[in-house]
């Protein structure tokens, strides 16, 4: 089950750019693993209040967003998805590129968070 938890400048958030994130971050999974993860993505925004970033030690106001995705272990090393976390990071980066802009490209970070055999579920199901 992919879960996208993104940490990200309150400021930015807004209806559209809501809307754009869920899409975008739902499309960059198809992207690379094919519609079949598509009805259990999940995207949580968190908004970070200004004032409440830190880069480098020091507290900034760029909107410098933090994904992190959770998807079971073997989603990464899938034989048939060749380079599956590099096209993930890639794809996810460009999502977010394409809903906020050229100019957070640098400030983009990506965590992929793998989730043993056996350790989730849905509909009250081990899957």
């Amino acid at each position: 089950m992919p879960h996208f938890t993104v940490h990200i400048s309150e400021a930015v958030l807004d209806r559209q750019t809501e809307e754009g994130l869920i899409r975008g971050l739902t499309d960059a999974v198809d992207s690379v693993h094919g519609e079949r993860f598509t009805h259990l993505v999940a995207v949580d925004l968190i908004g970070i209040p200004r004032g409440r970033r830190g880069l480098g030690g020091k507290p900034t106001a760029q909107v410098s967003p933090n994904i992190t995705l959770s998807l079971r272990e073997a989603a990464y090393r899938h034989p048939d998805v060749p380079d599956t976390p590099a096209r993930l990071i890639s794809a996810i980066t460009e999502s977010v590129v394409g809903v906020l802009g050229e100019q957070v490209r640098e400030q983009v970070t990506v965590g992929l968070s793998a989730t043993p055999e056996g350790r989730s579920g849905a509909g009250g199901r081990v899957a």
